[in-house]
This record gives C-alpha cells, structure tokens and sequence, in this order.
C-alpha cells in the first residue's frame, strides 16, 4: 500500500492507497476500526483491491494506532467527527480525480468507520455509495432533508455496544425522505467481520456480509 495525502479544508489528511490491477470499477475510501490503520484494514482494503476497486484507508488517527482496548477508547473520544468528515470529504474528492477511476466513489467502515462511513451519507458530497457495518453516528450528523447516496449497512443482533434500533429508526428516516437503505441484521454479535479475532469472527455472517456489500457495489459505484 502506498502512503498519499491529499488536500482538505483548512488542511491536509492521509491515508494508505491500494490501486487494483485493472481499475475498471469505482473506488472505496475505508475508514478504520477504533483502534486505527492496522494490519486488519490493510487486509480489508486488499480484498476490495482484488475486486477491481481502489481502496483508500483513510487515517483519522493522524498516524496513531493501536492494540490496547483504553488507548482505543482515548483515541476514539478524542476524534472530531466534524474533522473526520472535512478528511472524508477530501478523500473523496482525491479518489474521483486519480487516474484510472470511473469518478464512482463509496465509502465504508467498521466500528467507528461504520459510523463515519453512516454520517458521510448526510454529510459528505460526491459519494456515490454508503456501506457501513455496525456503527452509528452521533444524532447530529444526521439530517434527513438531506439527499444521500444508497446504503447498505450490515449490522449484529446480538451486539453489546451497538443499538441496532437506533440504525432502524436511521434507515426508516432515510427511507421515509426518499432515499435507500437496506439494513441486514445478522446473528452475531459486534466485529463479526474481523477475522483476526476468533472471540468476534463470525464466517457465515461475515461471506454473507461480503457477498452483498460485493453486490451493491457493483449496482451503485461499478
């Protein structure tokens, strides 16, 4: 993966970037779990580089990381959500304008990036996509008289630290508005698609998952 930044308002922000061999779909910003840019997100954004789509994990961490539950916890409190989609907002714009791209973009999260990836939907201009896996942004960053780009959000019923009747009442929302959000709700529990923690993998719900978040995206960026 090659380190880029890229331009936003007021400043710069940064990411890793996975080109694929043939470019012949849209891209995919990424945004990381809360525990930062790590080896599992690399290994998210090589599974979208192998369908044919650009894949950039964004760093909302500014080059900070890490394995420890509390220091997650601080990083992620810490974390400015209005920051995160001024950051998001740019990484969409450098990935419509990269060589090779059919301008197409989404974007999608996990955890913390699955609550980005939501709020970019209200929030962000250009996307052409929202794919968020159980995450739910802050009641703020919701606005429904917005327009949104099609969503699909995978999202756990047995999940301690996500209240999946708060994403309902969202696609309802969305819904009622016009737009499109198709929730799938799976019989597991939260990080079902970490396959680098057995305690939260979950191998039927996470290939279901994949199978049709591959689906919509090929509907909806190419």
């Amino acid at each position: 993966m090659q380190k880029v930044s890229f331009p936003i308002v007021g400043g710069q922000a940064s990411g890793e970037l996975l080109l694929p061999e043939k470019a012949n779909h849209g891209s995919l910003v990424i945004v990381h779990e809360w525990w930062g840019v790590n080896d599992d997100v690399r290994r998210i954004a090589a599974r979208f580089a192998s369908e044919g789509y650009a894949a950039l994990a964004i760093d909302l961490y500014h080059g900070q990381w890490t394995t420890d539950p509390a220091e997650a916890m601080r990083l992620s409190s810490e974390l400015q959500t209005a920051l995160a989609m001024k950051e998001i907002q740019g990484a969409v714009r450098f990935l419509a304008a990269h060589d090779g791209s059919n301008q197409k973009v989404g974007v999608t999260g996990f955890c913390l990036g699955g609550a980005m990836a939501l709020a970019s939907a209200f929030n962000v201009e250009g996307l052409a996509a929202s794919l968020p896996f159980y995450g739910n942004p802050r009641p703020d960053f919701v606005h429904f008289d917005k327009k949104t780009p099609p969503i699909q959000g995978h999202y756990a019923k047995n999940d301690a630290f996500i209240d999946i009747a708060k994403t309902r009442a969202i696609a309802d929302g969305v819904r009622a508005h016009g737009g499109v959000f198709e929730l799938f709700e799976y019989d597991a529990g939260h990080a079902f698609m970490r396959e680098a923690d057995p305690a939260a993998y979950d191998e039927p719900s996470s290939k279901l998952a994949w199978e049709r978040a591959l689906g919509f995206l090929r509907t909806s960026i190419g």
